[in-house]
């Protein structure tokens, strides 16, 4: 069986540690119970998932600004990116063209969907592993993985089952009941959650793309991306099927979606420089600066603070954070992780029509930034630690702590680091965005070698 690992979202819900690029799924807020070290979810999911499935068989659907933070936090699986956002439905069809046109999957092999944000036991994975095998026994269309509810919740959908021996014939759905209605279900209709796992033949997919008359070639369908249907692929899909199996988990599963419920998951209530008085009950600190951060007797509240910004909530209110958002309070992301290591906005100023941008990067030992130049900015680097070689226009030099570096527009430039490097970065120009960045080789041999040929 493969595996598609969805990798999704805007990052609203946990902000301000959240952002554009950073969704939820990337904060390192969760402790490793085999090495106590801190790990995001995505890094917890996709550990789990390598003790059942070999990572060979795995890959990542997922968007564009999510890329280097995914190769950062997992390494070089591979990655389908969709061209726009557009719900799960065309997410998945990507992917299992990708799958299809450029792995060579057979049309009837089994493909499985899994979310990278559950938080579960490692044996839901196991179960999904199983869930696989029970398609291609039962030669059903879609094998679905049932959650056993914990309690009556109007945030999921749930499964009905026509008939349940060792697996669940599926009857029908119902999607996100209110809560008296889910007590019905769950004591008179034995319902269940369901879990957001999909297990099918490739070709169900394959298939319906070829009636809506899309192409089932990887490029030609990244081409007509915008074409397929913004729908979730549930609704799409699996709502329309008539023979659907199901396996059931009846381990801990949770959707660690908001502030509250993450940090019940959260070993300790103090992330980064920060303390609460005696009299706290229930309170969390997460802090990514250096600022020192106090709390004196605020019960159940989470304060979280980011370059990003700074959250006091209640903590059954921080289901409300994406409502807020939606009033503007989002903007550049202040932080983000890169395949190279990180960068933080320190400052964003703007004076008679130039706009000056000041950035602290950090590149890993061994990594490299892309040779790449820009039109509408110059730079100024200053070194504040490590050992890097740097390129400018061909020519490369060893930097390090103190040098001084000025790149004007235009003029190409890179940079290796020996040692972990880092700097800090002054941009300066009349209109500082992300996308004003022509890349012209990302791996470092490549770029010694154009830098050789040029």
């Amino acid at each position: 069986m493969k595996l598609i690992l969805l990798s999704g979202g805007s990052g609203t819900r946990l902000w301000p540690l959240s952002n554009d690029s950073r969704a939820k799924q990337f904060l390192k807020v969760l402790r490793n119970e085999e090495t106590d070290e801190f790990e995001s979810m995505l890094q917890r999911v996709f550990r789990q998932l390598s003790s059942v499935v070999s990572t060979d068989d795995m890959i990542v659907a997922t968007n564009a600004t999510q890329t280097d933070m995914l190769r950062s936090q997992i390494g070089s699986i591979p990655i389908v990116v969709e061209p726009e956002r557009r719900d799960t439905f065309p997410a998945i069809a990507l992917a299992c063209v990708y799958l299809f046109s450029k792995q060579g999957v057979r049309r009837d092999e089994i493909v499985g969907v899994v979310s990278v944000d559950s938080f579960v036991d490692p044996v839901f994975y196991k179960r999904v592993n199983e869930l696989g095998k029970l398609v291609h026994e039962t030669d059903a269309e879609m094998g679905l993985l049932g959650v056993k509810p914990t309690y009556p919740s109007s945030k999921y959908g749930y499964l009905l089952p026509k008939r349940h021996t060792d697996y669940m014939e599926v009857d029908r759905f119902v999607e996100k009941p209110t809560e008296e209605e889910a007590v019905v279900l769950i004591e008179q209709e034995n319902a269940y959650w369901n879990s957001g796992v999909f297990a099918f033949p490739v070709s169900l997919v394959l298939d319906l793309l070829i009636e809506k008359g899309l192409p089932v070639e990887y490029d030609a369908l990244l081409e007509q991306f915008s074409s397929l249907p913004k729908n979730s692929f549930d609704y799409e899909i699996v709502e329309k099927l008539a023979n659907i199996v199901a396996l059931t988990y009846d381990g801990y599963w949770k959707d660690l979606g908001t502030w509250n419920t993450l940090t019940e998951e959260m070993t300790s209530g103090i992330l980064g420089n920060g303390a609460v008085s005696d009299d706290c009950v229930n309170t969390h600190i997460v802090n990514e600066l250096e600022l020192p951060v106090k709390v004196l007797g605020v019960s159940n509240a989470v304060v979280a603070v980011s370059a990003d910004g700074i959250l006091v909530t209640d903590k059954p209110a921080s289901s409300r954070m994406k409502d807020m958002l939606l009033d503007g309070l989002f903007s550049r992301p202040m932080y983000e992780e890169r395949r190279w290591g990180w960068y933080r906005v320190l400052d964003v100023t703007k004076k008679e029509e130039r706009e000056v941008l000041t950035k602290r990067l950090c590149v890993h030992k061994g990594k490299n930034l892309s040779y790449q130049y820009h039109h509408h900015r110059d730079e100024t680097w200053t070194i504040i630690s490590g050992l890097a070689i740097f390129v400018l226009d061909g020519e490369k030099k060893l930097v390090q702590s103190g040098d001084v570096i000025q790149i004007p527009a235009g003029a190409k430039h890179a940079l290796y680091a020996e040692t972990e490097t880092e700097f800090i970065e002054v941009q300066i120009g009349q209109a500082l965005v992300e996308n004003d960045i022509v890349r012209v080789t990302e791996d470092w041999t490549e770029t010694i070698s154009y830098c050789l040929k040029h």
